[in-house]
Parts: structure tokens; C-alpha cells; sequence
């Protein structure tokens, strides 16, 4: 059984292979529940899932310092426990209290040298002994696993480029950004890769100050170099993998691609910095995406923020 699950059709991609395993592990294990996750801060994302019991599905975020995996990790307590309660390190963790868990499994998944995520599985009874037998057959597949998901994200960059390459038309004609077509179709695009690896990911929202005054008072050309100059201004702290879109009129959107919560910190006090470095004043809003809602409601909390700022900024020059 397991030489067929290898050569199966089902390993064609990371996400099937993942479920291949899951059914494949519980059909000669047991178990009520298996995981593949990520890890990402302390957000632990359930990418796929096979659940008999717990009610924990795909895109679930859990926490990942009340688990039995980040324990695992640490080397505090073993890959295979039959029974977790005799395991000091398991039977203290947070998650035990919120739910019965009698026997554990779990290996590391990773990237590149570093922890990606783990492949698990819980039962709320203790498993035979000799169960502990199966664990050089689970870290196989966590090894298959983790190659599979290696070569897939290697490949991510050239895909971006490649889709760029095929969406010119999406040009905006006066700053040669994307249009709101493009960052549509970008954000779906991103938000599938989201979905199937979980990917942290930041959007800004940038609204410039004064259009409309610089419009009235000093013509259209004006305006529009004014556009111009915010554009180049994204454009020179976007790194290479993100996208920056002119969604219409005075408003820009910068989709910060893989960018962590600490990450997206740092893109954001670099650009506002090159605002004032440009002369530009504008409202910038900012959202991570959280893996329960997408990149759609990251959008929508990144323009709630922006118009806070806007309105701060109006304020601010009524006072003055």
C-alpha cells in the first residue's frame, strides 16, 4: 500500500500530496484528526486536514505556543507518543485542557533548513505501543512532503514573472502601474497561493493629500506629475515579488507579497519615508492578511485604516 501512495497521480502537487498522506496515515493508523500546517509567529494555519471528532478544518489558526508540535520542536517530548499524558512536556501543554488528546504524533515540515510547518495527528485515547514502529515510515513522507513543498515554492518567483509578463494590458497609462483590473486579478492570484501554503502577506493602501488642490490651482499637467512622482515613489520600496497598482484617481495599493507582521513594520516606516523624502503628503493604510478572512478583508481593513489617516490629516490642517 504505501510504494503505490508514492507513485500515485495524487502526489502531482503539494496540496494533493498532502491529502493523499492524511488519508493514507489514518486508513493504517487511526487517529481522529491529522494535520498539515504552517507555522507563522504564533498563528499555527491548518492547510489540510483530515477530522474525525475535533472540528478543526482547513484554514483553522490555532495557536502554535499552547501545541504539542511546538514542544516537539524543541525536542521536549517525542515524535511518536502513544500515550501524551506520560509525557510531562505534553501533558502540561495549554491545548491538552482545551481538549482531550491521548496519543500524539508529530514531524517537522521544512523549508529551505527552517521549520515551515508539521505533519500530526491527535486521538482523545492513548494508541497501542507499538505504534512508536511506524515513526521512520511518518518521517518519510514528512521528508516527501517537505520536498514537494521545497520545489513548489522555488517555482513561485518564475510563476509570478511569468503572469506579469501576460498581464500588460492591466497598465495604467498614466503612471505605467497596474490598473484596478490588475490588482483584482493579482489579488486573486495571490490569495490562491495564500490558501495552499499560507503565506504571510501585507497590503497598503495610499491615498495622496491635496489632488484636488493642485488640480484647481495649477492644472491637470500638474496633477499629474503629481501622481507620477507617488508612483516612482512606490515603486522604489516595493521589493521585486510585490505588486503596486494606481486603483484610480489619487488612490495607490501596494500588495506586499510573502511579508511577515515584523516585515511589514519595516516596508512601512521605509515608505513613509520616501513620501517625505518625494515631498508627497498622503494617507497610507496597512492590514496583514489573516489566514481566516484572505487578502479581500485585508484590503477592506487597509482602506478603513487609510481613511482614519485621512481623517486625522484633515483635522490636523483645520487646526493649523
Amino acid at each position: 500500500m504505501f510504494p503505490a501512495l508514492l507513485t500515485s497521480d495524487n502526489f502531482r502537487d503539494f496540496t494533493s500530496a498532502s491529502q493523499a498522506a492524511l488519508q493514507f496515515l489514518q486508513s493504517r493508523l487511526g487517529f481522529s484528526l491529522w494535520l498539515v500546517s504552517r507555522t507563522e509567529g504564533n498563528d499555527w494555519i491548518v492547510l489540510q486536514s483530515l477530522d474525525e471528532g475535533y472540528g478543526v478544518s482547513k484554514g483553522t489558526v490555532l495557536s502554535w505556543q499552547d501545541s504539542f508540535c511546538t514542544r516537539m520542536v524543541r525536542g521536549e517530548g517525542p515524535r511518536v507518543a502513544p500515550n501524551s499524558q506520560d509525557v510531562p512536556a505534553y501533558a502540561e501543554a495549554p491545548v491538552g485542557r482545551q481538549c482531550a488528546i491521548g496519543a500524539y504524533i508529530g514531524v517537522p515540515l521544512v523549508y529551505e533548513g527552517e521549520l515551515f510547518g508539521t505533519l500530526c495527528a491527535i486521538d482523545p485515547n492513548p494508541q497501542p505501543e507499538n505504534i512508536t514502529a511506524e515513526q521512520s515510515m511518518i518521517e518519510l513522507i514528512a521528508s516527501l512532503l517537505s520536498s514537494l513543498l521545497s520545489s513548489e515554492l522555488k517555482t513561485l518567483e518564475a510563476n509570478r514573472e511569468a503572469e506579469r509578463a501576460q498581464a500588460e494590458s492591466f497598465r495604467d497609462p498614466v503612471t505605467q502601474l497596474y490598473n484596478r483590473r490588475g490588482w483584482e486579478h493579482f489579488l486573486a492570484l495571490e490569495e490562491d497561493r495564500c490558501q495552499r501554503y499560507a503565506n504571510p502577506t501585507c497590503i497598503f493602501y495610499v491615498d495622496l493629500n491635496g489632488l484636488k488642490q493642485v488640480n484647481d490651482t495649477y492644472g491637470h499637467a500638474a496633477g499629474d506629475e503629481l501622481i507620477q512622482r507617488a508612483a516612482a515613489t512606490l515603486q522604489s520600496v516595493a521589493r521585486s515579488q510585490d505588486i503596486v497598482a494606481r486603483l484610480g484617481g489619487d488612490e495607490f495599493a501596494l500588495l506586499a507579497v510573502e511579508c511577515d507582521a515584523i516585515s511589514a513594520v519595516v516596508l512601512r516606516e521605509r515608505l513613509d519615508a520616501a513620501l517625505v523624502n518625494a515631498q508627497l503628503s498622503a494617507s497610507v493604510g496597512m492590514a496583514q492578511r489573516d489566514p481566516a478572512r484572505g487578502l479581500a478583508h485585508a484590503f477592506e481593513e487597509a482602506d478603513k485604516a487609510m481613511y482614519c489617516e485621512k481623517q486625522r490629516h484633515r483635522l490636523t490642517q483645520k487646526m493649523l
